[in-house]
């Protein structure tokens, strides 16, 4: 403190002094923060950086560029808020693109429906730069940035982790030991982590483009647009893939499948959406790791499948889904009931609809949808219970319950979907009497609609009598006076049905087989 004092009247060695004053509290600092280094749990970390001599130089790490005239990519088909999500990110300093979906779409001349991001920059540092912006997900994580109805998908370029190589086993014994199962507060800790299987099960450690590109499941989808320059960057030939209409996975596609099993489920839409062909490699472990599928989260299974059948092309997702024998896991009974004709009628009829709604931007029901997949496994469980003595509309609703609870252990469908399901299903009974003055409060359903497309259906299959539905639509354009006139000869129309006596009781099995004789009609007494 005197040297420093003396010196400061003397007006020398100010700045020698400052730096010393600098070094020392710099060094006080440095061990303040490695004492806390050791005690705080490491944070996600950034690969380090190439040094901008290397990333320029012609390697397996270098894309190929492709400019406009080459990629032919419409910027009218692209979305201004994707445009200015980049534009902000560039400003501030990061390398920013559209990526995935998006460019394979654009690629196609196809105006994509959704845009991701991929940046440089990490998730903080995202949200910091947008006002409505806010940090989503434990698996992956990522940012949404909202503009009014749209939101982009912002996520950081991820680095190529490569899988952990199972312990080896003691001299003796047959296999090492499975990994023990992580808690939640310790998975969330981590930054990667993969289960036995190889599911992996967080990837939050941040790396370069081209470690992100080859991250991507396929080749289509591993290309980053950048809307400034009007260039595409392709790291694995992705573009000659879409011009050769060829489905190839990015590395070992058994390992990606381990890695991720929903990939599967994408090949298969992929493939039907887009009309490409599978390359044999990547189809070939599908078959024998089909089961990994039973590892995913019920709930995502039924986002993906959702996808899938929402995709425009449902029908040949399904025959696809059940030619690499991939449905047993989602739609187990999509066999059975193929193999009735009134069965693959009715679900080709549903699904052509569909995909009918779809491309003409019409709204899709997924209840309504799922209804129709499951329809005729309700149908034969409610026969099982009515062969038990059960009477129709209880056995109806039990059977409702057993294949909701089933499928629910398959595929997590949301409580408001399963509820649009019954209504449908219930309605169907309803619809099919038409006795008396019920049509006209039928009519006032919230589901009627919904329940008399399903009806239609079933006429348009086979199942049911034509005039049924015909019936129906004449009520519903019809005036009053028509109504009523139906109303009328409603019952009289109707197709003979299998009824029972009126204050009979339900009867056993072994009362229904004794009884068999008391079918046939009666003489009539005097």
């Amino acid at each position: 403190m005197i040297k420093k004092l003396i010196r400061k009247l003397f007006g020398q060695d100010t700045d020698a002094a400052a730096r010393d004053d600098s070094l020392a509290e710099e060094a006080v600092w440095t061990d303040a923060a490695a004492d806390l280094a050791d005690q705080a749990p490491e944070p996600p970390r950034r690969k380090k950086a190439r040094t901008d001599k290397h990333a320029a130089a012609p390697g397996p790490d270098a894309p190929v560029i492709l400019s406009s005239d080459i990629h032919g990519i419409d910027p009218s088909l692209i979305s201004r808020n994707a445009v200015r999500v980049t534009d902000t990110l560039q400003q501030a300093g990061y390398r920013a693109f559209i990526v995935g979906g998006a460019v394979r779409d654009l690629l196609l001349g196809i105006a994509p429906k959704d845009f991701d991001v991929a940046t440089d920059a990490t998730p903080e540092q995202v949200q910091r730069l947008f006002r409505r912006a806010r940090l989503i997900g434990r698996r992956f994580q990522i940012v949404h940035v909202q503009f009014g109805q749209e939101i982009i998908e912002v996520s950081t370029f991820r680095a190529l982790m490569d899988a952990p190589k199972p312990a080896p086993a003691e001299e003796g014994e047959a296999s090492a030991a499975p990994p023990k199962r992580l808690r939640r507060e310790e998975l969330d800790r981590r930054t990667h982590a993969v289960d036995a299987s190889g599911r992996v099960l967080r990837d939050n450690v941040w790396g370069e483009q081209h470690e992100d590109a080859t991250r991507r499941d396929f080749t289509i989808n591993a290309m980053y647009y950048d809307p400034a320059t009007q260039t595409v960057l392709d790291y694995h030939n992705g573009m000659a893939d879409i011009r050769a209409r060829l489905l190839r996975m990015i590395g070992d596609p058994a390992t990606r499948y381990r890695e991720d099993p929903v990939r599967m489920l994408r090949v298969v839409r992929f493939a039907a959406k887009l009309g490409f062909e599978i390359d044999e490699a990547t189809r070939a472990p599908i078959q024998p790791l089909a089961d990994l599928v039973h590892n995913v989260p019920a709930a995502r299974l039924f986002d993906e499948m959702l996808k899938l059948l929402l995709s425009g092309h449902a029908l040949a997702c399904l025959k696809q889904l059940r030619k690499e024998g991939l449905h047993h896991g989602l739609l187990p009974l999509l066999d059975v009931v193929l193999e009735q004709p009134h069965g693959e009628s009715f679900i080709t009829l549903a699904l052509n609809s569909t995909d009918a709604r779809v491309k003409a931007g019409k709204p899709i029901s997924p209840g309504f949808l799922f209804a129709t997949l499951l329809w005729h496994d309700v149908q034969q469980r409610a026969q099982q219970y009515e062969a038990g003595g059960e009477y129709a509309v209880p056995a109806l609703h039990h059977a409702m319950d057993d294949v909701l609870e089933m499928q629910t252990e398959k595929l997590a469908i949301h409580k408001r979907f399963s509820a649009d399901m019954r209504e449908i299903w219930g309605l169907q009974s309803r619809l099919e009497k038409r006795s008396g003055r019920s049509p006209l409060k039928l009519i006032e359903h919230q589901r009627f609609r919904a329940g008399y497309d399903f009806l239609l259906l079933r006429c348009e299959s086979g199942e049911l009598d034509p005039a049924i539905g015909a019936w129906w639509g004449a009520f519903i354009e019809g005036n009053a006076a028509e109504r009523e006139a139906l109303l009328s000869q409603g019952g009289r129309e109707r197709a003979p049905r299998k009824r029972r006596r009126r204050g009979g009781r339900a009867r056993s099995p072994g009362e229904a087989e004794s009884a068999g004789a008391e079918t046939a009609p009666r003489p009539q007494e005097d």
